[in-house]
């Protein structure tokens, strides 16, 4: 059996677990309450930390969610990518399940690194590096995303991340995310340009997280860059985190798998199957294209708060 390394980044307020060998997947995220450390992110089993879809967060890279049968259209070229088993889509990058380089590391940061060009069997048909930062400040917990383009050739790209949160079900969580639109997916991917959200995905204002099965996308953030775009409000620990992210994760997914002790909030910077949809010239894909030699910077941020 391999023995994967784990890095453990401490503060006053927060414990995290990081995963480099597991593609700088999140072990576990606590936050100090009370004299207690209390989970917020679910936390993964020891058993599965090389197994980052049991993790508690793992990077998309250089796509998010899926793209429809593998295809790859840009450019009048279609590219076909390794698909997976239980839905024949392309699913979530290729970097997850990838070894990072941790370029430096101290207790509350670490940074690490990846090139596209040390795995020749690497999912994706142009040359890239990705650069994952995790740290702590205060009660932050704050997660960096870059990627870059190392091919000779525009390239067409997108990332994220996705972070399954604690679900009791005693009392529910609460949920608020600031989007004023969702679209309508067809097996789970988008196939039009955005629409008002409809009352039963709007999560504009704080409300239950009920039992009903969701895998929904929402879109256009209506708050301001630097206020949180949702609220988790978890009542039997009296615990709230709030996310703040730059304008980049145009996109966020809610998956609530129904009966399950978890939910994701997925934070994306492209719509499902929104490879496509840029193909296609519909609206509201989020895919953007670097040049060569181009990086593009994402931030996300996790804010604990708590009542006393």
């Amino acid at each position: 059996m391999v023995q994967l390394n784990l890095h453990t980044l401490q503060n006053d307020h927060w414990q995290v677990g990081i995963l480099p060998d597991t593609g700088a997947s999140i072990a576990f995220g606590r936050v100090h309450k009370d004299g207690a450390w209390i989970n917020v992110l679910r936390p993964t089993p020891e058993s599965d930390y090389g197994n980052s879809s049991n993790c508690s967060s793992f990077i998309m890279l250089p796509w998010c969610n899926r793209i429809k049968n593998g295809i790859l259209r840009f450019h009048d070229q279609e590219y076909q990518l390794r698909t997976t088993q239980d839905d024949g889509t392309a699913r979530h990058g290729d970097v997850r399940g990838r070894a990072w380089t941790i370029d430096e590391s101290d207790a509350t940061h670490i940074h690490m690194s990846l090139h596209s060009e040390d795995f020749p069997d690497m999912n994706w048909p142009f040359k890239f590096s990705a650069t994952a930062i995790y740290e702590l400040t205060g009660d932050l917990f704050i997660w960096t995303l870059a990627l870059k383009n190392e091919d000779t050739r525009p390239m067409p790209a997108g990332f994220g991340h996705h972070p399954y949160f604690v679900r009791p079900a005693d009392p529910l969580p609460q949920v608020q995310i600031d989007c004023k639109q969702q679209f309508e997916l067809v097996d789970f991917m988008a196939v039009s340009a955005p629409i008002p959200v409809k009352p039963e995905l709007d999560f504009q204002e704080l409300r239950a997280l009920d039992e009903m099965e969701r895998n929904d996308l929402l879109t256009a953030q209506t708050n301001h860059e630097d206020d949180p775009c949702a609220h988790l409000n978890f009542p039997g620990s009296n615990v709230d985190v709030f996310m703040v992210v730059n304008r980049i994760f145009r996109h966020i997914l809610l998956y609530a798998p129904q009966g399950k002790p978890f939910f994701a909030v997925e934070l994306m910077t492209n719509a499902s199957d929104g490879f496509n949809l840029y193909a296609d010239s519909i609206p509201g894909s989020g895919v953007f294209v670097l040049q060569p030699g181009e990086e593009k910077t994402g931030h996300v941020a996790l804010i604990f708060a708590s009542e006393d």
